[in-house]
């Protein structure tokens, strides 16, 4: 029996989950279902830029085991795109339960126009205007929240307002 999965720390959840290529109807396409902790492997590597040993310090894992899991991932991603299959980001696949209620529940947005900063919960869609002024430009925060904060978040007061989600 294998030894079970220890908690992996990712930061927040992507902004797309499924990815289709144009043109081509989804019930006539197979797809393939990358779990979330490969989705921040490659967003820590190839993404971010970060070697094996910084990333996997992040994700709270082995080098080895990062290892493994961006190979996975890259496999995944790149039979998506030479097949021409739907590449399907599964938020509960590779996650133990414990850790998946500690994920973000809002996104952060900002106003352009009045610099007013909001979370929306999510899986609500785009907000059409600013709640504080009305104005059309909505742009979606940088970084998910500020325990998951990275360093090049432009603004923390005006990025994100406080939520509670610890990365531990």
């Amino acid at each position: 029996m294998p030894r079970p999965k220890c908690c992996r720390r990712i930061a927040g959840q992507p902004a797309c989950k499924m990815f289709k290529p144009m043109g081509t109807p989804a019930s006539a396409v197979d797809e393939v279902v990358l779990a979330l902790d490969e989705y921040e492997a490659i967003r820590l590597a190839d993404f971010e830029g970060l070697y094996q040993e910084e990333a996997a310090g992040r994700m709270g894992v082995s080098r080895q085991t990062f290892g493994r899991t961006i190979e996975a991932a890259r496999r995944k991603v790149a039979s998506a795109l030479v097949q021409g299959l739907i590449l399907r980001i599964d938020l509960n696949i590779g996650v133990p339960e414990a850790e998946a209620a500690l994920l973000p529940t809002l996104r952060p947005f900002a106003c352009a126009g009045c610099g007013h900063a909001w979370e929306e919960p999510c899986r609500t869609g785009r907000p059409d205007a600013c709640p504080a002024c009305g104005g059309p430009n909505v742009q979606r925060c940088g970084c998910p929240g500020p325990d998951f904060r990275s360093e090049d978040c432009a603004s923390a007061e005006a990025c994100c307002s406080a939520q509670s989600t610890p990365n531990d």
